[in-house]
């Protein structure tokens, strides 16, 4: 088990008042049977004049905020503490062939639905930034060979898209295509996952976009830089075992099945459903964009302290 303390910071800053602010926030760590979150709080400025804690349609907890004061700043600092008890592959004599948890998935005309499969059904079909198409069948189809195991279908994926994409922050933004980051090779964490999300669901596959934080380990004899880190983005895919529900999460921006660096803060279709913040404003003009996020294990935070 590994125990973090995680800072997110977001600024915005516009060119002109803004009167009136509604904003949604996916910012409070899930609680998953891998992770527990023990303490969480926001600190917001300016002060809002109503806040609403709820679950969304994926069952995230989200939190609505109405700001009614003019202001030319909003800040918000997300402060959690969370217990990662660490992911467990399924064990491999386990799991069914890939094309085993397609055939689940696929609608036949008369033949009642399991309702084990509702929930992982939803994350089968496009959406904004996860397109089905053959293109993506195509790149996949080496590593989903007839009789591949899931597991190592996906494993195989993973690997792919780590050793032929470059990681390029400067490539795309947050609302870049799937396909352009399919043709010109380049992008970060969130076009990773997509291009990987896109891939399963074309060959007839449910996957979800997650969303959270990863702990960044750096080069030998170098220390972690406070605040250098940023939220994150991988891929869960479904993988029903003996009549349960199980997924299997894989982080194709750094070619890991998950372990117990990461937390989660929300799933979705993809990043559209489980933006961290977003909203919409009256007034503002242009605005410029700061966002930190520091992440470190609990004993090293107090010992920084000494």
């Amino acid at each position: 088990m590994a125990r973090y303390r995680i800072i997110h910071d977001t600024e915005y800053a516009y060119a002109a008042p803004v009167s009136l602010s509604r904003q949604l926030l996916h910012l409070t760590p899930r609680e998953v049977s891998w992770q527990r979150c023990i303490e969480h709080r926001l600190e917001i400025l300016p002060a809002f004049a109503l806040r609403l804690e709820r679950r969304d349609a994926f069952g995230n907890p989200v939190t609505l905020l109405a700001l009614e004061a003019p202001h030319e700043v909003l800040q918000v600092r997300a402060e959690s503490t969370v217990d990662v008890l660490g992911h467990r592959l399924p064990d491999e004599r386990d799991v069914p062939s890939w094309e085993f948890v397609r055939d689940l998935l696929t609608y036949r005309s008369g033949v009642p639905v399991n309702s084990l499969y509702l929930d992982a059904a939803r994350y089968r079909f496009e959406s904004p930034y996860g397109r089905v198409k053959q293109d993506f069948v195509a790149y996949a189809a080496n590593c989903f060979l007839p009789g591949v195991s899931l597991l190592d279908g996906v494993r195989a994926l993973t690997t792919k898209i780590f050793r032929e994409f470059a990681f390029d922050p400067e490539a795309t933004t947050v609302a870049t295509p799937v396909t352009q980051v399919f043709k010109a090779r380049r992008g970060v964490c969130q076009d990773f996952s997509h291009l990987m999300i896109s891939c399963l669901r074309s060959i007839g596959l449910a996957a979800r976009y997650v969303s959270g934080y990863i702990l960044t380990t750096p080069p030998a004899g170098q220390t972690r830089l406070i605040g250098a880190d940023a939220s994150h983005a991988w891929v869960s895919v479904w993988c029903p075992i003996d009549g349960e529900d199980r997924w299997i999460d894989a982080d194709p921006t750094n070619n890991l099945m998950l372990g117990s660096q990461h937390v989660a803060l929300a799933w979705g279709r993809d990043f559209t459903d489980v933006s961290p913040l977003r909203g919409v404003i009256l007034g503002g003009g242009t605005h410029e964009l700061a966002v930190s996020v520091t992440m470190l294990p609990l004993d090293e935070l107090e010992l920084s302290r000494i």
